[in-house]
């Protein structure tokens, strides 16, 4: 599996950077082309969930976005893309249908970023599973800056205040400019900036490259 994947995304990425002057619908040929007529299915699915997702409200959107992306399988790297740490864009996760915490963080991140929640709200964050034993990937929301953030995860379906997920011991997060070190719940401290971190800036640039017009999408078309 991982050598067709990995060769996929190979075959779609010079495509991509034309998107820009082609239309919706070839898109959608783009992604069938590289990965198949359920990947376009869930394109469209999440094409349609940002459409109908502008103007309700916040919470709505953290939890329509939450459920979305945590219908899609689990895949370790290794097994998906032949490496033992890749973060992927929210097309390859998109594509591929399933991917790691951090794809499926990444992913909530952007998707709520085009909803039009403000950057300064949300971060990514690094945390120990304690349960599990190991590291681990969370999107956070703060209503307000001095807010107790809310929890976006891939491992519990709900949306907790993260006061208590006891069970998630935070190491560090960022965004798209900063990067904090976290010392408990909700309190951390400002380290630098977030380009520090090499894959975060690996797949900043994936994701400019990989910028999509939205298919068109009947709204009388059957749910997906």
């Amino acid at each position: 599996m991982r050598s067709t994947l990995w060769a996929r995304f190979l075959l779609i990425t010079p495509v991509l950077l034309l998107l820009g002057a082609m239309s919706r619908d070839s898109t959608s040929m783009a992604i069938q082309q590289a990965y198949g007529q359920e990947a376009v299915q869930r394109y469209q699915r999440l094409a349609r969930l940002v459409k109908e997702s502008q103007r309700v409200s916040v919470m709505t959107k953290l939890q329509r976005v939450n459920d979305f992306y945590n219908q899609l399988k689990f895949i370790d790297d290794i097994h998906l893309w032949g490496k033992p740490d890749y973060w992927a864009s929210p097309l390859e996760f998109i594509g591929a249908g399933g991917g790691d915490c951090e794809d499926f963080s990444l992913a909530k991140y952007y998707s709520l970023r085009e909803l039009g929640v403000a950057d300064k709200q949300l971060r990514l964050v690094y945390v120990k599973a304690l349960s599990l034993n190991q590291f681990h990937m969370v999107l956070a929301y703060y209503p307000q800056p001095s807010a107790m953030p809310l929890l976006l995860d891939n491992l519990n379906p709900k949306i907790l205040p993260a006061n208590q997920r006891m069970d998630l011991a935070p190491v560090y997060s960022f965004n798209a400019s900063e990067l904090w070190l976290q010392r408990e719940h909700g309190v951390s401290e400002t380290v630098g900036s977030a380009d520090r971190l090499s894959r975060w800036r690996e797949v900043k640039q994936r994701v400019e490259q990989q910028k999509l017009q939205r298919p068109k999408i009947r709204l009388d078309a059957n749910p997906l």
